[in-house]
């Protein structure tokens, strides 16, 4: 049997060498929040935090303690408005991105 990378060291290198895959997978991140898929949505911005900007730096911007924020940022994470707000304008500072939302009617 070959042995290959664990999944989140390959994404998060991914994420660190491709700003275009950071920027799409933030996106998905906001998508799957918006669409009620919140265990989704946390875990990429998860892993965007571990790959671009560390848990350290998100604290000192966010105002918010750093083992909450690994809390918040679980798959059972369970983040205020204001706070996920905080986190996910962070992240789009470090990527220099801001998504564009279409509604869509249902």
């Amino acid at each position: 049997m070959a042995l290959t990378r664990e999944y989140k060291a390959t994404v998060q290198a991914r994420i660190k060498r491709d700003p275009a895959f950071a920027k799409a997978l933030y996106a998905e991140a906001l998508d799957a929040i918006l669409d009620g898929e919140t265990a989704e949505g946390l875990s990429i911005l998860r892993d965007l935090v571990h790959a671009e900007i560390t848990f350290k730096e998100l604290a000192r911007q966010t105002g918010c303690n750093e083992k909450s924020l690994h809390r918040i940022l679980s798959t059972d994470g369970n983040p205020t408005a204001r706070t996920l707000a905080k986190i996910v304008a962070a992240i789009r500072e470090d990527l220099g991105y801001v998504p564009h939302v279409k509604v869509a009617m249902a």
